[in-house]
């Protein structure tokens, strides 16, 4: 006999909704792809926060998208030191650049937007603080 196990159902079934919520924002149909945009945009965040701050905001994300988000994780090269929105950038299009629907930046923008609706504000405020100013300006205050 097969129990469930409700916790995975419900991380499942969060993570889930934010990639519909971002596949409905970009307009992707791929959610194997959305999935790694998501990824790949969340832990460009995660190495420009101090240890404390990437703590509290991964404790808001559901639980299989937090572990996508310490995977790889290296504190010793945390946080990096990139200071411009062209270098951001430039990172999440080598690791989703290939993907036929993406549009750069306002991809980006969507992932940013999803997270605004899905941390609390205060979270977001706090993250936001932590970038350069350059990545301040691209992330849509929430």
């Amino acid at each position: 006999m097969t129990r469930t196990i409700h916790v995975f159902e419900r991380t499942n079934h969060e993570a889930h909704e934010w990639v519909n919520d971002l596949a409905g924002r970009t307009g992707w149909g791929n959610e194997r792809e959305v999935l790694r945009l998501l990824r790949t945009v969340l832990c460009k965040i995660r190495d420009h926060l101090p240890v404390n701050e990437m703590a509290q905001f991964a404790a808001q994300l559901p639980l299989i998208l937090r572990g996508m988000f310490y995977e790889g994780w290296q504190p010793k090269n945390t946080p990096v030191h990139e200071r411009h929105a062209p270098e951001f950038v430039a990172a999440v299009d080598e690791k989703v650049g290939d993907v036929i629907d993406y549009q750069g930046v306002t991809d980006i923008k969507a992932v940013f937007n999803v997270i605004n609706a899905r941390i609390s504000r205060g979270e977001v405020e706090d993250v936001r603080a932590c970038l350069p100013q350059e990545l301040r300006d691209l992330w849509p205050a929430p």
